[in-house]
């Protein structure tokens, strides 16, 4: 085997349930991050995210001896990095990706480097961003040779694979979904395909890394638009007093026609990020991108205005009762169902803005989670489903452990659809 020995720099939703599908191949994976918690708690063989199946494979690696985690990069074959990629705000307003986690995570991992290894770039990424990689390892270690400088003759290749996976089916995708591995030099692409070879069942297709930069941001764009459509019509079905679930319904039955479904917003770490990367390189001609994504944005404040209108209907009805004398309870705070990552989720943005407004008691209910993020400790309480009486009862993630559950009492706000 080319590779003895694979290096993951990020132990977060990605890193780990990717060092653990190569630890179960049976290669020698150290797995850094530069939190001690994360490393103490993988060298127990546990794991400190939510992601089913991940658990049981982290184990068996660990106790086998193939996976270990550390605070600092050692020698290995090959290197992945999978750091975030978040956004700044600059002083004009305009939203620039934030490439020093991978900046860190390159220099970090200059000193171990060595003739004939491999650094594959998996953080979703600015078109580009391999190449300012290869860059930064370059002035790291003017000793070796990197593809901008010897092109196939590098003594270090550089490429770019994002991830394509869905969080809650990890551990299946990374093993069945087709991989986008683009390379600096086709050499590149060649020994990065070989390298996901080892346990990617789907096929590994090969570009180059300004392409498979690309494909990522795209895959995701694209369904940013689509969301920003239904998301769209929930509100102008709103205004018209039509139903929006039934209308999709009826539209979907044209066979040409898919119309997602609407949301409070639109929230992770991909869809509700990616499409900015595009916007912030061609800022004059990524119009639909930009408009898809400040509708999706705008959605959580709409709902906002909707608990505040049911209040208000509420209170005229009521007029001996107070804003005080109302208990507002929302019921899921993660980005999408069944997980527990709370990651650029609208609903935690709409508890918010709630906790800032609301003056009465505001209860969440997320099955999910153990306690409530920092954000949101000082007036949100976190309660079960059966301990919610409420006044208005917001659905903002159909989680599946809701169903089954009695419809609340209450005026009834549905972000989804689930209590149709």
């Amino acid at each position: 085997m080319e590779f003895q020995t694979v290096s993951t720099i990020g132990l977060g939703y990605i890193g780990l349930p990717t060092a653990a599908v190569f630890a179960s191949r049976k290669v020698s994976v150290i797995g850094v991050d530069v939190s001690q918690h994360v490393v103490d708690t993988i060298n127990s063989g546990q794991i400190h995210i939510v992601e089913p199946e991940l658990e049981g494979v982290v184990s068996t690696a660990v106790n086998r001896g193939f996976l270990r985690a550390t605070l600092k990069p050692e020698p290995a074959d090959a290197f992945l990095i999978a750091v975030p990629t978040p956004f700044r705000r600059l002083e004009s307003g305009e939203l620039d990706p934030d490439l020093s986690y991978i900046e860190s995570a390159g220099r970090a991992i200059a000193p171990v480097l060595k003739k004939g290894d491999l650094v594959v770039l998996e953080s979703t990424s600015p078109v580009g961003a391999t190449e300012k990689l290869a860059e930064w390892l370059a002035e790291e270690r003017p000793d070796l040779s990197f593809p901008q400088q010897m092109g196939e003759k590098a003594d270090v290749n550089v490429a770019h694979c994002p991830e394509r996976v869905l969080p809650g089916h990890v551990m299946r995708e990374l093993v069945e979904n087709d991989r986008v591995i683009g390379g600096m030099t086709p050499l590149c692409a060649r020994r990065a395909a070989a390298l996901y070879e080892i346990f990617v069942e789907g096929q590994c297709i090969v570009t180059t890394a300004r392409t498979a930069e690309m494909a990522k941001l795209t895959e995701n764009s694209f369904r940013d638009v689509n969301i920003a459509f239904a998301n769209e019509l929930s509100i102008i079905c709103e205004r018209l007093d039509i139903d929006v679930w039934e209308l999709i319904g009826l539209a979907n039955r044209h066979p040409r026609v898919n119309i997602l479904q609407p949301g409070p917003g639109v929230g992770g770490h991909c869809i509700a990020v990616d499409p900015w990367f595009i916007v912030s390189q061609t800022p004059d001609l990524a119009r639909l991108i930009r408009t898809a994504r400040e509708v999706n944005d705008s959605k959580p404040r709409w709902v906002v205005e909707q608990i505040q209108r049911a209040m208000g209907e509420i209170l005229q009805k009521n007029p001996r009762k107070s804003a005080k004398d109302l208990t507002i309870v929302c019921y899921g705070l993660a980005f999408k169902p069944d997980i527990d990552d709370l990651r650029e989720s609208p609903a935690v943005g709409i508890v918010e803005e709630l906790a800032r407004v609301h003056p009465g008691p505001l209860k969440v209910v997320e099955p999910h989670i153990k306690q409530l993020p920092a954000s949101l400790r000082v007036g949100v309480e976190l309660v079960e489903y059966d301990d919610s009486p409420g006044d208005i009862h917001v659905l903002l993630v159909d989680h599946r452990t809701f169903s089954g559950q009695e419809k609340p009492d209450g005026v009834l706000i549905d972000t989804r659809g689930f209590w149709r």
